[in-house]
């Protein structure tokens, strides 16, 4: 296993603002890992991503730290040649220095683990690469409470037990990113943390409106730009070529981006299951606003027009009526004063 990183990080109580008090929350994601290594990895994934994966051999920079200059995660979709959304997914580097040879997991939805597998190995060609499930690893989410300190300190005492513990490379709200080995004991990681519900989890995400999975990434319908992709820390606009960038590019440069992904707030938690994937959100005046994707009690997550996000929304139920409002999370990038 890889040593975990024992570089410097930032205190956990800076990285979560939300309810709760006390120690982590860590959530078991039932999340697919896949295994890409040899010396050909990171070159053959930068085709197929939409962020900058030399960055986890080369670093972002010159540094005396060798290893400090690589971040330890990146967040990328693999797009399709319309440039449209397959899978999201989250990289972890594995080996620890520039001179090894390229390490990397790649966490993605569980449903989809087969076709990427299938999609991967479609255009490995003859690159030095292996791809393999790695299924004696699980991931977890690790939401700080409002009083946890620097866990990564204890972290190094484990490094058998948990090759990564990083920063979500998304944005700071949501916390941390886990790696352990399967059956590894999580209050040794990271002492007086409890085991979270996994719908909490789920909760946090469509408050701070971050899309995770098919369901609200809709493979081959959703959008990167769309998603927040950028705001995400998801893509490279000066990489070079990959599948799917020409429509996302020209989108980026004309700069107009007309729906987002929002969260959404009903005025009354819906029954499980309720609300079809895909179904019509409208303005009281009955104009399509957008789309929802996926929710859970009161919250969700929809595809809204930016236009018509201040005003009272609703969709229907089972023939009635739900209204609910949608908002722009706060760690959004504020726009530039003129």
């Amino acid at each position: 296993a890889a040593a975990a990183a024992t570089t410097t990080l930032p205190g956990l109580r800076r990285l979560w603002r939300g309810g709760g008090s006390g120690a982590a929350a860590c959530f078991p994601l039932g999340r697919a890992l896949l295994d890409v290594r040899g010396a050909d990895s990171a070159i053959f994934l930068q085709g197929l991503l939409t962020n900058d994966v030399t960055r986890l051999v080369t670093g972002d920079g010159p540094s005396a730290a060798g290893a400090a200059a690589l971040p330890r995660a990146l967040y990328a979709h693999a797009l399709n040649v319309q440039g449209r959304c397959l899978y999201d997914l989250i990289l972890y580097r594995l080996h620890e220095s520039p001179e090894e040879e390229p390490h990397i997991l790649l966490e993605c939805d569980c449903s989809v683990l087969d076709a990427i597998q299938k999609h991967l190995k479609l255009y490995k060609i003859r690159r030095k690469v292996n791809i393999a499930p790695c299924l004696d690893l699980s991931s977890w989410a690790v939401i700080p409470g409002e009083q946890a300190g620097d866990v990564s300190s204890s972290l190094a005492k484990c490094a058998d037990q948990a090759p990564i513990l990083t920063p979500d490379p998304r944005t700071e709200v949501m916390g941390w990113r886990l790696i352990t080995k399967k059956g590894a004991n999580l209050s040794e990681i990271i002492p007086g943390s409890h085991l979270g519900n996994i719908q909490d989890y789920h909760r946090h995400r469509y408050k701070q409106g971050i899309p995770e999975g098919v369901k609200d990434l809709p493979p081959g319908v959703a959008l990167p730009l769309e998603s927040n992709l950028a705001y995400m820390n998801g893509i490279s606009f000066t990489k070079g070529c990959y599948i799917g960038q020409e429509l996302t590019a020209r989108t980026h440069h004309v700069g107009v981006i007309r729906k987002r992904l929002l969260p959404i707030r009903f005025s009354a938690p819906l029954p499980k299951d309720s609300v079809p994937e895909g179904a019509d959100i409208f303005t009281e005046s009955g104009k399509s606003a957008g789309k929802f994707r996926a929710g859970g009690g009161e919250l969700g997550i929809a595809l809204l027009r930016l236009a018509n996000i201040n005003e009272p929304l609703c969709l229907n139920v089972a023939g009635e009526k739900v209204k609910l409002t949608a908002s722009k999370p706060e760690w959004w990038p504020k726009p530039a004063s003129k």
